[in-house]
């Protein structure tokens, strides 16, 4: 088994939108022999969007898991694949995914080039030290530009693209590649669907720039090793191909460069080679660093290397809830090995689970297994009590690895059911999202009662309603979406809150000193800081305060919404004998915020959007005009195959039915797209506007 961990990749493969994630996914099953007919995504008959609403709108959801072998050199390679989303609103898939692959495909279209989601999801991948490969994808589209591509990846996403292959012809003349490291030339057989491709000799007006690239390919190898550059000094045709492969490896590895293939998916153009290239340069679980934790008792740094023989170590990535299973939870086995009926420790929670059954993936489709081992990803079912970011650990080795960090929520929506009968149902239903997807948040407002629902953006919530419509057959009325504001304080303030209350027998009491203000930079959320010496508050009631500012932070005290971030130090009180507990304490912190609060100078932060809109440039003027009265603050214009893009910064609240406008404005011929960018103070026109919403308040 240990031998065999190398003959397995981790891959996820992602764009932005329309990219061809799933086509390039239906097409590795079909050839990989895993499907015997092509999934088209606009028929709605793809294996990996599975769901309704992703077949009728043609567009990936949740992330979809799936299992296939690929042979190479005569040796069998397990491939583990995971299809994210492209939408934005659906980030939270790409993220968690990332969190527990070995290696990534990258795919760009060849038209739009880098566009703003293949930025995020690049800068997801950095974030969890990702090694990709690049695949330009849609080479046979009118003004398909291979190296304008390249030229992007390198300026745009900073990254050394390197190419290894170099297309033969463009647009509806594109029908092959040259192979810069074998110095070959393939082209697809169309009457094969592209199972057959044949070598051919390499075009002769294609040589001199064959010629330059593999060059260039040969210089950068040499560059890398003292070895190879003698070679290179001497002869640069003596390096061989395996020291080029070699070398490449490794830089792809170290995250120093990218190789950049390119190809046609929905022609069945160049799958192949991009599965040879993943087999090739992307890393097995034994070639990325050992996962490291800390012990939950001790605190102790802890790694676990991929080993099958070592104890039992996996991460939960996703829940999702099936009709026949009930909640079935998807993880990634960093070391050791599970059988199904085993117990196992959600170090997590602290709780004991029993597995009853472990399942590998085809979409929505499951198999089950005996056993699963390190490296590999899969399902089990059986699960009491466990949520997305869990440990999974052997009972006797525990390790608490980070969990998986996720955006918080932009948008809100009201929304009520239709039938009196449903409210039950309905919380039901919604806990169950919930569940599923960290990115959606419930809150019943206070004064109104109402459930409130907040997410990614318009079309994560109408999914999500969508969603409780046809598997939960709730049907509600919904209000207009509404931004999810939040509160900051600008200045700091020194406060002591004194927490007594005697009622017969034990009473409580808590006494905390503590300075509350703005978080440093780059921080979001509570920033605690304990300063007290001396034993003034007991070590067992600090985790207490902690908590009790934590919760007060989820209600402002300018309008209700939650802070953006906090920095309290604690540095100083006292407490008594019998009469403090935790609670106390927790609660001390809780009235202390408040009244904190009222001496500070509290702010609203409005969500900031970052805008791309690629229109013709006769409607330049227009929608530029009508961004500037949106607030929109314009970044760049710049020139993408023969139509204008405008990059801005424009707040949410004024973007609303953006989609419709763009359509009136541009004659239907402009596209936008739009993702969270950062929070940023609101003018004081909004928040006079919130405030007279919420309390009828009209400030003067």
């Amino acid at each position: 088994m240990e031998r065999n961990l190398k003959y397995t990749r981790n891959i996820g493969i992602m764009a932005h939108i329309d990219a061809g994630k799933t086509t390039t996914t239906e097409r590795i099953l079909f050839y990989t022999g895993v499907n015997y007919r092509m999934g088209e995504v606009h028929n709605g008959a793809a294996t990996m969007d599975w769901m309704q609403q992703e077949q009728e709108r043609g567009i990936t959801i949740t992330s979809a898991a799936t299992t296939t072998f690929w042979k190479y050199n005569g040796q069998q390679y397990k491939i583990n694949i995971i299809d994210t989303p492209g939408h934005v609103d659906f980030t939270v898939e790409v993220e968690r995914s990332l969190r527990i692959l070995d290696g990534g495909i990258t795919l760009f279209c060849a038209v739009g080039g880098v566009e703003p989601q293949s930025e995020t999801v690049w800068r997801q991948a950095d974030k969890y030290k990702v090694p990709r490969v690049s695949f330009i994808n849609k080479m046979d589209r009118a003004g398909a530009d291979f190296f304008h591509v390249v030229s992007q990846i390198k300026e745009r996403l900073g990254m050394n693209a390197v190419p290894l292959q170099l297309p033969i012809g463009e647009e509806e003349n594109f029908k092959g590649v040259v192979d810069l490291i074998e110095e070959k030339a393939f082209e697809w057989d169309e009457g094969s669907f592209g199972m057959k491709y044949n070598e051919i000799p390499i075009p002769e007006e294609m040589k001199p720039t064959v010629s330059e690239y593999r060059m260039n390919l040969i210089e950068g190898c040499a560059e890398e090793s003292d070895e190879l550059l003698e070679k290179f000094v001497k002869d640069p045709n003596t390096i061989s191909k395996d020291e080029m492969t070699s070398i490449i490896r490794k830089a792809t590895l170290e995250r120093r460069i990218t190789p950049v293939i390119c190809g046609s998916a929905f022609k069945n153009k160049g799958i192949q080679l991009l599965l040879d290239v993943v087999v090739k340069f992307l890393p097995s679980p034994v070639d990325v660093e050992a996962i490291s934790g800390i012990h939950p008792k001790t605190e102790k740094p802890v790694t676990r290397k991929a080993e099958v023989k070592g104890p039992f170590a996996a991460l939960a990535f996703k829940i999702a809830t099936d009709p026949y299973v009930g909640k079935l939870a998807f993880f990634r086995v960093y070391s050791g090995q599970l059988k199904a009926g085993s117990h196992v420790l959600n170090v997590s929670t602290g709780k004991k689970e029993r597995i009853s059954r472990i399942l590998q993936m085809h979409a929505n489709k499951q198999n089950p297994i005996g056993q699963i081992f390190a490296g590999d990803i899969g399902a089990a079912v059986g699960f009491k009590n466990i949520n997305t970011g869990d440990t999974l650990t052997d009972e006797k080795n525990p390790v608490l690895l980070e969990s998986i960090r996720f955006p918080e929520p932009v948008i809100s929506i009201a929304v009520e059911p239709k039938t009196q009968a449903d409210i039950d149902k309905l919380a039901l239903a919604l806990n169950k999202l919930a569940d599923e997807d960290p990115t959606f948040k419930i809150k019943i407002d206070e004064d109104s009662g109402q459930t409130v629902l907040s997410g990614m953006g318009e079309l994560h919530l109408e999914i999500l309603l969508d969603r409780l419509k046809r598997e939960s057959n709730v049907l509600c009325n919904q209000g207009t979406p509404q931004v999810a504001y939040k509160e900051a304080i600008k200045t700091s303030v020194k406060h002591r809150e004194f927490y007594k209350k005697q009622t017969g027998g034990k009473g409580k009491y808590a006494d905390i000193l503590f300075e509350m203000g703005p978080a440093d930079k780059e921080i979001t959320g509570l920033q605690f800081i304990n300063q007290v010496r001396g034993g003034n508050i007991p070590g067992e009631f600090i985790p207490a305060v902690e908590k009790g500012f934590k919760q007060a932070m989820s209600s402002g005290i300018l309008a209700g919404y939650p802070l953006n971030n906090l920095k309290v130090t604690l540095i100083d009180g006292s407490y008594h004998n019998v009469d403090s507990d935790s609670l106390s304490f927790e609660i001390a912190a809780q009235i202390g915020f408040k009244n904190a609060s009222k001496k500070t100078n509290s702010i609203l932060l409005e969500p900031v959007m970052k805008l791309e809109v690629v229109t013709p440039e006769v409607y330049l003027g227009d929608i530029t005009s009508d961004l500037n009265r949106r607030r929109g603050h314009i970044e760049r214009f710049s020139a993408r195959a023969n139509m204008s893009v405008i990059n801005a910064k424009v707040p949410l609240g004024e973007m609303f039915g953006y989609v419709t406008d763009l359509r009136t404005l541009s004659s239907g011929r402009a596209t936008s797209t739009m993702e969270f960018s950062h929070y940023q103070e609101a003018p004081k026109h909004i928040v006079e506007d919130v405030l007279y919403k919420l309390y009828g308040i009209k400030i003067q």
